[in-house]
């Protein structure tokens, strides 16, 4: 990396985690150029040369903020059971949008909203996480559909509980919402044994005569493919 580079990422790495804290801490008003310069230890000049504007600015260090959050999910060593570790992540989602308002608000502002790096690594671990149950022969719906489904309820859990004063909310609502997600999208027990491939595909061929999707033709392929 030529010097001249190097110095350019070190001096934008500064401005943003300056802007990050005063956005965690105090919010979007205090993210101001005199302020972020101050906390940077940097002239306001500099800052203009590497951010187009306030918008700019704000979108990343809401960025910085969420990206730790993502790679401290990411860290983590997934639980025994996929279940109980859709639900870690879930209790993990919400604390962080409770614990930080200000950034989540400005994640979920449509008009702001874009699909950033670590917006789309975070769908990224509830894809996975969502395939390990799947994988466990516990998922009633398609992946797609239950990613959705449990994103959606997230942000809206967290969206009703940073509207209520913190001394009204109630502590039992993201629970009583993920048990409601999960009565959608989990059957109680494996529909078959997943340790047995073969039992998986003879029970997935059973239901090929009710899956509308399929012409007469797609359907005997599928078969043919799964009998081998």
């Amino acid at each position: 990396m030529a010097p001249t580079t190097q110095r350019r990422d070190i001096t934008r790495d500064r401005i943003v985690k300056a802007a990050a804290g005063l956005l965690r801490d105090q919010g979007p008003a205090a993210v101001t150029t005199r302020r972020v310069a101050h906390e940077a230890g940097l002239q306001p000049p500099a800052l203009y040369r590497l951010f187009q504007d306030k918008d700019e600015l704000l979108d990343a260090a809401a960025e910085r903020v969420f990206a730790e959050h993502v790679a401290s999910k990411q860290a983590g060593a997934p639980l025994d059971d996929p279940v109980e570790d859709l639900r870690a992540g879930w209790n993990t989602q919400i604390s962080f949008g409770l614990a930080n308002p200000y950034v989540y608000g400005l994640l979920l502002d449509p008009v702001r909203a874009r699909d950033t790096p670590a917006q789309v690594k975070g769908l990224l671990i509830l894809a996975e996480r969502v395939h390990a149950i799947a994988a466990a022969g516990r998922l009633r719906v398609s992946e797609e559909r239950a990613v959705s489904l449990i994103h959606s309820a997230g942000v809206g859990t967290v969206h009703t509980l940073l509207t209520q004063l913190p001394d009204q909310r109630d502590p039992h609502l993201a629970d009583a919402a993920f048990d409601a997600i999960a009565r959608a999208i989990l059957t109680d027990e494996p529909a078959v044994p997943t340790q047995d491939p073969a039992a998986v595909v003879a029970a997935f061929r059973t239901l090929l005569p009710e899956l509308p999707t399929l012409s007469k033709a797609e359907a005997a392929l599928l078969d043919e493919w799964l009998q081998r």
